[in-house]
């Protein structure tokens, strides 16, 4: 697991909110060229690296994001704080108080802030603790002298500049893992570790395989594109949802049945359930009813693929997250043991 946290580590500490994802790419073509491979970059920033396997004529398809939620600078105020506008799914209570890092874009500086709603302060607001948060109150206190719209113009902020949020990546000394964007980056750090023990082993897959790198995912889109002609499987390596009615927890892989597109392909589901219990891999079933991921968009998009998704239970997601090692450990294993088996029989 120590490479894998490296990797992870690593990840989080790179600001990459969708639609501002050029760093982690990068980090990612360093990275996997270091290693041996030949990633490449599509036109809409998909990283991808092939590797080929015992049987070509028919492939597989795996994939990560490396985007995150994020938010974008949607006005500047009379009093020069920043009103924002959303990217990604989540509410607007789940990053009060997080401090944040403006990327201005007219002059490649940065500006760190917090996160707050305009009437924090209980002293002066009888209704800070229970006004309702949304767009028109959470903004932006720059850590900057500014008190009017000039100022903080003054210093190259405008609408359009992308908003990152501090991860703070913590790890228990009882092997939690607490940090923003667990959702997807522990399955990146996953795909690279695997990348990096094929490469130095001199393994060789039974099936050639494509490991994609996804930057759109929190918006929709995803990996549903540069799908090659050959590929008749698609998994989705992302993350298990957890709360009321979920079996996913923080110490086993999950694999999901079905999200909010419809239900995974089932003989690929199966597929990998038989592997978790030839291999002793502990993992739940389970149901994850307001989610999409690569693969469903794969399937929107028309690829003529069997689809399946599983992933690290992660508490409390698109907020401050948690996972264990277990999990992490857990979903490794699986995502291993489906790349060194053969495909799934229809």
């Amino acid at each position: 697991m120590n490479q894998t946290v490296n990797f992870l580590k690593e990840l989080v500490a790179i600001p990459s909110p969708t639609g501002y994802t050029r760093d982690v790419q990068d980090y990612l073509i360093d990275v996997l060229t270091d290693m041996g491979y030949e990633p490449t970059r599509t036109a809409k920033g998909l990283v991808v690296v092939t590797v080929p396997g015992a049987i070509d004529e028919k492939q597989r398809v795996v994939t990560a994001h490396i985007d995150t939620l994020g938010a974008i600078v949607r006005a500047v105020k009379p009093d020069g704080r920043l009103k924002l506008d959303r990217i990604g799914g989540f509410a607007w209570n789940m990053i009060e108080g997080e401090n944040c890092t403006v990327h201005v874009a007219s002059n490649g500086t940065t500006v760190s802030g917090t996160i707050l709603l305009h009437q924090t302060s209980v002293h002066v607001y009888r209704e800070a603790g229970t006004v309702e948060r949304s767009q028109d109150n959470m903004e932006v206190r720059l850590d900057a002298k500014v008190t009017n719209e000039a100022e903080t113009r003054a210093l190259g902020i405008e609408v359009g500049d992308f908003v990152s949020f501090d991860p703070r990546f913590i790890i228990t000394p009882t092997g939690f893992i607490k940090s923003r964007f667990l959702d997807d980056k522990v399955s990146a750090a996953i795909l690279l570790t695997l990348l990096k023990k094929y490469k130095s082993e001199g393994i060789t897959l039974p099936v050639t395989t494509h490991f994609m790198f996804s930057c759109i995912e929190e918006t929709g889109t995803g990996a549903n594109s540069s799908i090659p002609e050959k590929a008749v499987e698609f998994l989705a390596v992302d993350m298990g949802a957890m709360g009321d009615d979920q079996q996913t927890n923080e110490y086993t892989v999950s694999v999901c049945v079905k999200d909010g597109s419809g239900p995974y392909n089932f003989d690929f589901r199966q597929h990998l359930v038989s592997l978790c219990k030839e291999k002793n891999i502990p993992f739940k079933l389970d149901i994850y009813p307001y989610y999409g991921s690569d693969a469903s968009a794969a399937m929107r998009a028309g690829a003529e693929v069997k689809h399946a998704l599983l992933g690290a239970g992660i508490e409390s997601s698109h907020s401050y997250e948690r996972t264990h090692l277990d999990s992490v450990e857990a979903t490794q294993q699986l995502v291993d043991a489906y790349l060194l088996s053969s495909l799934v029989e229809a």
